[in-house]
């Protein structure tokens, strides 16, 4: 698979920062159906093969159903068959949350509710499948653009952790992607020809994360290298977990 050399770099040096995995831990990977989960699905089946701690993985996916709220059923069969490929069992989670957020709440915000939904239910899942972790897709532009959107919107400096342990599910959340930028992710699912499932979601590219996204490219097009000195300077102040890594700055290239 073109471009996965480069992910497993990125995941390797993330799981060895932070002890993300350990002899023994049995992962539930959060399956959204885009590019960044099925990316990271690929990336932690190879790393199977060859990581000095031995792990177990399942793949799941909680299916929102849009189709209750008048969008197009989704269709996970070629995603099994990817994990076929990959000899990574799979499962899937029906769930009412489009229609909680949608029709019964009428989320001006749907997004907050949204993600706290499917996190519940993936994590709750997960522990019936017997797995002591879930890895999810965040990468290195979502880390940039979580720490703004709290600057900007909350006035707060914070982000979501490279490692969390929930003990009400008794639950680590990891988050191996966490240095690879999003167009190193984009480059892998283009040439592997990963089975990416377009959202149905109505607020789908309307959100604030989106705006951030486009005001962020546009500010780096301008100050090459801002994404980056934004990670540093969250490494350096060890927020919320991050620390300093010798990571190799590929768009230095």
């Amino acid at each position: 698979m073109k471009g996965l050399r480069r992910l497993l770099s990125y995941a390797r040096r993330a799981c060895d920062d932070y002890a993300m995995i350990q002899d023994g831990d049995k992962i539930a990977v959060g399956v959204s159906a885009g590019k960044d989960s099925l990316s990271l699905l690929c990336t932690l089946a190879e790393l199977r093969r060859f990581y000095p701690k031995k792990f177990e993985l399942v793949a799941l996916t909680i299916d929102m159903k849009y189709d209750d709220i008048g969008g197009a059923p989704s269709d996970f069969s070629q995603i099994r068959e990817l994990c076929e490929r990959l000899g990574v069992e799979y499962f899937v989670e029906p769930s009412n949350i489009a229609k909680i957020v949608f029709d019964i709440r009428k989320e001006s915000n749907p997004c907050s509710l949204c993600a706290k939904l499917r996190r519940g239910m993936v994590n709750d899942t997960a522990k019936k499948l017997g797995c002591n972790k879930v890895a999810l897709g965040h990468h290195f532009d979502d880390a940039v653009e979580t720490f703004m959107l709290n600057l900007f919107y909350e006035g707060r400096l914070g982000c979501f952790a490279p490692v969390t342990y929930l003990d009400r599910t008794d639950i680590t959340v990891i988050r191996p992607l966490v240095y690879a930028p999003e167009k190193d992710i984009r480059y892998f699912a283009n040439n592997s020809f990963l089975p990416v499932i377009i959202s149905s979601c109505p607020a789908d590219k309307h959100t604030e994360r989106e705006e951030m996204k486009q005001m962020l490219a546009s500010l780096e097009r301008e100050n090459r290298g801002l994404k980056h000195r934004i990670f540093g300077a969250m490494q350096r102040a060890h927020l919320d977990g991050y620390r300093e890594s010798s990571l190799k700055n590929y768009d230095d290239e």
